[in-house]
């Protein structure tokens, strides 16, 4: 069946539209209360017995007539003689003719058996009568409740053994692709070029188990329509939905939508959302069918999104539009935090955004993580969410994003560390999280770093940048921003670093010096600018009168030692600039040309803050500085 329409391209908003008019809850069915727990409720539920179902003790104490204490004072007991009373534990039966419980605190059990009460009582004192809970006959839970620890306590003690509830949708997910290896596979193979391993049922079914759904995963499908098609025809009496994991765009083996349409009813096709925009619903005899994007962020997107409302209506019918997202993306709350650079986005498109957040001299403070769809480590380490609506454009700096937090974020604990790139400081956060504090890396290079800095738009920064004029590092470039004598700031070298050029495994080109660069048969990577790495390297040209312009590939940039490492051993390019422990551990050549500092940079009035103080303890770690010594490349200043 064509699709309509009104149904391609279409805003969030219509496909839930589209969801709610097609996707029905399921038939309620009858449930054992042991087993009932998170369950909603498919009607009213009514007590079928009284609680508490006998007059009870709210005490430990006597059991007696009422009427027969009048006028008990300290100084006037009134005595009871046995037989005319009996004791009774807390939530025991007060029999009758007794109307009353008194306290032991006031009366007092003679030798001979009496009691003498201090203190009189009225008909029904410290009693829990018939029915004071709940009487029998009573509405106790109502249709759309959920079953919580508490209801189920109190339907049980009401009588109630079994409920009607609206019972889980039974989902099944199909990967397909003949590029994919499944998970095992994966895991024992040195997978080449191409072949994809199939971690994205990981993610669903991680989703599905903190929702409380159950989620069956099928072996993955090869990119054949009929497979495909007959596959879903076989299972369909089977589950309530079924997710179909990529074959959502319009490469030449995507097939998933044609068999959507050749065998259900399609509902809509094509989301104005970034990422996430390829999703696909139809109907199979009556039952949701889903069409996952295949990028794991896109994944995770339309499982927010889309599948998990689908899952609230199959289960209980409704969804709310205004908390559906935080309680898919599982977000424990939300806040609001200020850009700390500008953010474009992409006009007539929803967009989903992931953040890292600090705070900053009191303000809470959020930049935003790297956007692709195929990414999976943005998600990973996301502190929060942010979906811009459809008319959003540029946010500039400083503007205010509401936010779903992911996570619990350290807020007065956490440091934001900007600066310089390196592979052995980035491995100082667990060291830092053990004493009590946090921080946050992100690498913009020196000058970015300081300019950060003095901006107040992060704690510390991290610098290696040499003054071509003087020979000297950092501290030109430090006294331009903060002045002569850099009042209130403070400095900490913390080691020596070799750079030099990254070359092929064996250096096949036979590249000996920084004028090898300007070869016709050599193409370098670089790093951006404000790179020490890149000034260091602008310096060697000067040097040696070379231009940049003479350079093939100069204007290729990445941001941090290992991204240009591997781009040499990817054959992107034969040489990068960088540090010897990024060629060390990708197994790559290096030529030494200098050995560097590499200093850190903090304002005075941070020294208390409690991530600074985790931090410069954890630089003194001996497990941290044995990993560093590992490395290789590294030198420690002398003492």
């Amino acid at each position: 069946m064509a699709l309509v329409k009104d149904a391609l391209h279409i805003p969030l908003s219509r496909a839930w539209e589209i969801l709610e008019e097609s996707v029905y809850p399921l038939p309620s069915i009858r449930c054992p209360i042991r087993k009932g727990l998170d369950r909603i409720l498919a009607r009213d539920v009514i007590a079928l017995r009284n609680v508490p179902h006998y007059n009870a003790s709210a005490m430990d104490g006597y059991a007696l007539c009422s009427d027969a204490t009048s006028g008990a004072l300290p100084s006037s007991p009134v005595q009871f003689e046995k037989g005319r009373f009996t004791w009774v534990n807390t939530g025991g039966e007060v029999p009758p003719p007794f109307d009353g419980v008194v306290m032991m605190e006031d009366a007092v059990l003679t030798e001979q058996g009496d009691l003498s009460i201090v203190k009189s009582l009225v008909s029904g004192e410290n009693i829990r009568p018939l029915g004071e809970d709940v009487l029998s006959g009573s509405v106790i839970a109502r249709k759309g409740d959920k079953v919580t620890p508490a209801l189920s306590s109190l339907l049980a003690a009401a009588g109630v053994g079994e409920a009607e509830v609206l019972p889980l949708p039974r989902t099944l997910y199909i990967p397909t692709g003949n590029e994919i290896a499944e998970l095992d596979e994966w895991l024992a193979m040195a997978p080449p070029p191409g072949t994809v391993g199939e971690t994205n049922s990981l993610l669903v079914k991680g989703y599905f188990e903190r929702w409380g759904f159950p989620l069956d995963v099928a072996p993955c499908l090869p990119d054949d329509p009929e497979k495909i098609g007959s596959f879903l025809e076989e299972q369909a009496p089977r589950y309530d939905m079924m997710l179909v994991s990529a074959g959502s765009a319009k490469g030449e083996r995507d097939y998933t939508f044609t068999v959507f349409e050749e065998r259900g009813i399609p509902l809509f096709r094509w989301l104005l959302m970034k990422p996430g925009r390829p999703a696909a619903a139809a109907l199979l005899h009556g039952k949701p069918l889903i069409n996952l994007p295949g990028f794991p962020m896109s994944t995770a997107v339309i499982l927010w999104s889309v599948v998990f409302p689908a899952l609230q209506l199959l289960s209980r019918g409704s969804f709310d539009h205004d908390k559906v997202l935080s309680e898919a993306a599982l977000a424990p709350g939300s806040t609001e935090i200020s850009l700390l650079q500008p953010y474009s986005s992409s006009r007539g498109k929803e967009e989903w955004v992931r953040f890292k957040c600090t705070e900053i001299d009191g303000k809470k403070r959020g930049y935003a993580l790297p956007s692709a769809a195929g990414s999976l480590l943005p998600l990973a380490e996301a502190d929060g969410l942010a979906l811009f609506p459809l008319e959003s454009a540029e946010k500039p700096k400083e503007s205010l994003i509401p936010l779903m937090l992911l996570r619990d974020v350290p807020w007065k604990k956490r440091i934001l560390f900007s600066g310089s790139n390196d592979p052995a400081f980035e491995r100082i956060v667990t060291f830092v999280r053990k004493r009590g504090g946090d921080i946050i890396l992100r690498s913009v290079g020196s000058m970015g770093g300081l300019a950060s800095l003095f901006r107040r738009e992060c704690h510390i920064a991290a610098c290696h940048l040499l003054d071509g004029a003087s020979g000297e590092y950092n501290t030109p470039f430090l006294e331009q921003l903060f002045g002569p004598g850099l009042p209130g700031i403070c400095r900490r070298l913390l080691f020596y670093r070799l750079q030099g050029m990254i070359l092929k495994k064996g250096n096949p080109k036979n590249i000996h010096s920084v004028e090898d660069l300007a070869r016709e048969d050599i193409s370098i990577i670089n790093r951006q600018p404000g790179a020490g790495t890149r000034v260091l390297l602008d310096y060697f040209l000067s040097q040696k009168g070379m231009s940049p312009e003479s350079i093939r590939g100069y204007d290729v940039q990445c941001a941090t030692h290992f991204d240009a490492a591997n781009r040499v051993a990817l054959d992107f390019a034969d040489v990068a600039f960088g540090i010897k422990s990024a060629a060390d551990a990708l197994g790559l050549d290096f030529l030494p040309l200098a050995e560097e500092p590499y200093e850190l940079v903090y304002r005075t009035e941070y020294q208390e803050h409690p991530g600074i103080i985790a931090l410069l303890e954890a630089l003194g770690d001996r497990e941290w500085c044995d990993e560093v010594d590992s490395m290789g490349g590294y030198r420690w200043p002398k003492e």
